[in-house]
């Protein structure tokens, strides 16, 4: 059963810092995972994605140099380090896998930037 469980959300102040973890099981760490996120009344989008073994990943144009995504394949976990948060930021961010054609999402964890 492929399960993914984000944690590290929290209320931070403009320009802070926040890691964001997503802990995943049920399936193979040989797959690429993304972050994704959805803001009240908005579509979700992706914010960043990386490669099976880590070597790239890529960035929405709006955190790109902010946001690092990286993984620890030992430890079955994908991070999303944010840094200069901005009140656009605030949103429930979402771990994924596509898994055998299927799209997995974890719970969200709710991250909220104050102005």
């Amino acid at each position: 059963q492929v399960q993914l469980v984000e944690s590290g959300g929290g209320l931070v102040q403009t320009g802070g810092s926040l890691r964001l973890s997503c802990a995943a099981s049920g399936f193979s760490s040989r797959y690429a995972m993304s972050w994704y996120r959805q803001a009240p009344g908005k579509e979700r989008e992706l914010v960043a994605a990386i490669t099976s073994a880590g070597g790239s990943a890529n960035y929405a144009d709006s955190v790109k140099g902010r946001f690092t995504i990286s993984r620890d394949n030992a430890k079955n976990t994908v991070y999303l380090q944010m840094n200069s948060l901005k009140p656009e930021d605030t949103a429930v961010y979402y771990c994924n896998v596509v898994w055998r054609y299927v799209n997995y999402w974890g719970q969200g964890t709710q991250v909220t930037v104050s102005s």
